[in-house]
């Protein structure tokens, strides 16, 4: 078993915007690739085009991200005041190298402060085992619209 590595951590603002972008678009096209087919995941990656749609989200949720040595994103989640955890997403090179499990470490630590007893997310096909081994359970399987096209993923909560 390999030691946790600790990435660095800092708050996201606008100026991490282009980065958060091509983290996010290359995750969908590369990760979620595996449990969607092509058309869903280049539908869902074109969601993350829109700056102005970037800058609603980091107004609205507190967004952390991950750097590696060279202080190059390697992934981000969020959470806001409500316990609405919006993102979840690691670059694809760095999948399965603890920097899923210390991200929401840190987000369930900002919904703690925020005095919220129980955090909600719309998660992945791919993100499900993920959270569900993080102590998180499925509610319900729903379909969420994309862009164009509406992709199932999974209303789950975790009490806290």
């Amino acid at each position: 078993m390999d030691k946790q590595i600790n990435y660095k951590i800092r708050p996201l603002e606008e100026k991490d915007i282009h980065n958060m972008q091509n983290l996010f678009h290359s995750t969908v096209l590369n990760i979620n690739i595996k449990d969607y087919t092509k058309e869903e995941v280049e539908d869902w990656a074109s969601c993350g085009d829109d700056i102005e749609h970037w800058k609603e989200l980091l107004s609205s949720n507190q967004y952390v991200g991950a750097f590696n040595e060279q202080n190059y994103l390697i992934g981000f989640s969020s959470m806001n005041k409500n316990g609405y955890l919006h993102s979840m997403f690691v670059h694809k090179d760095w999948q399965g190298k603890g920097v899923a499990t210390q991200l929401l470490y840190e987000v369930e630590k900002i919904a703690r402060q925020y005095e919220v007893k129980e955090i909600t997310s719309e998660v992945s096909k791919t993100a499900r085992p993920f959270f569900e081994h993080k102590g998180y359970v499925v509610e319900c399987e729903q379909k969420q619209q994309a862009n164009r096209l509406k992709l199932t993923n999974y209303k789950m909560k975790k009490i806290l």
